[in-house]
């Protein structure tokens, strides 16, 4: 056809009817709606798995393996029940290698040794529930327990049973003190096994501060041994000065009782005798107080009108 006989011809296409669209369109709004609601009504949980449902933050139910349904408004969240584990004093380089963590693998022993002590911990959950629920940081909760028992278990054994013949009995003190303190806190964690991984004696720099402290341990000892045989030094000689002293006011007061008795008795005769003769027992009791008064005067007895002496002592003193 030549170019100057070229003529554009229109085709005309038939319009789609509008009624046919505005309905597949509300079809997959629909069946996207539907979908959707299937979705969220129906859900499977796998065998490694729990699934709690909750209403409105409230517990309606636990399931296991299987598939089920449930309300457009109800939530569910999946729990791992397969055993994890994780080391207790030790942390896992980029490389692979296992470190000491100082902070919680070096522990003390009976025998008041230092030791480096490794632990491997598996762990699974045992009441998704309280998992979910009881604690903020359940693993959190449970790497602190078991560090806690697992310190203080290894105090109660020497370094040499800690690092040869105490392991196994060490592995099962922790593990039943462990599961013990889990069911009071119910975190939802329970204890599968824990195992020593290593032990060994601690870094040169560990053992240096360790031998200072033992040092000063030792001067502290000392210093106080010493103040306890100066103690007992003092204390049974303070204690025979207090005997002496109550031995000595005892006799004092013995013999202030005695006087005061003789005095009261020589007191009662005088007075009998004053009784029977007053005037006579007067006179003998001036002369005798006079005597006591002036010793070394010369005392004679003489009505004023004679010239005879009497004397009370003899002239020739």
């Amino acid at each position: 056809m030549e170019e100057g006989n070229f003529r554009e011809v229109k085709t005309e296409r038939p319009a789609k009817p509008k009624k046919n669209f505005a309905g597949l369109v509300a079809f997959i709004v629909i069946a996207l709606f539907v979908l959707i609601i299937g979705f969220r009504c129906f859900y499977s949980v796998d065998e490694q798995h729990n699934a709690v449902v909750t209403q409105f933050g409230k517990v309606v139910k636990v399931n296991t393996a299987g598939f089920y349904g449930k309300a457009p408004w109800q939530e569910v969240h999946k729990v791992d029940m397969t055993t994890h584990g994780t080391g207790i004093g030790y942390v896992v380089s980029e490389n692979g290698q296992n470190l000491v963590d100082k902070d919680n693998g070096i522990m003390i022993t009976s025998d008041f040794n230092l030791l480096n002590i490794d632990f491997y911990l598996e762990y699974r959950v045992s009441d998704p529930v309280a998992y979910l629920y009881n604690a903020e940081d359940p693993e959190g909760e449970l790497s602190n327990i078991a560090l806690a028992n697992i310190r203080t278990v290894v105090s109660n054994y020497t370094v040499d049973e800690a690092m040869t013949t105490g392991k196994s009995q060490i592995q099962s003190d922790v593990k039943e003190a462990m599961i013990k303190e889990l069911e009071s806190r119910d975190v939802g964690l329970a204890v599968v096994n824990i195992t020593i991984q290593d032990s060994a004696p601690p870094t040169e720099e560990i053992v240096a501060a360790f031998k200072a402290v033992e040092t000063a341990k030792q001067g502290a000892d000392t210093a106080m041994n010493n103040a306890k045989q100066y103690q007992n030094q003092k204390i049974p000689e303070a204690e025979a000065n207090a005997d002496a002293i109550v031995q000595k006011a005892n006799a004092t007061k013995e013999a202030r009782i005695a006087e005061g008795e003789g005095q009261a008795a020589r007191f009662l005769e005088t007075y009998a005798e004053y009784e029977k003769y007053p005037l006579i027992t007067k006179r003998r009791m001036f002369y005798e107080k006079m005597e006591k008064i002036l010793p070394g005067v010369k005392v004679i007895i003489t009505d004023g009108n004679t010239q005879t002496m009497l004397p009370l002592e003899p002239f020739n003193e």
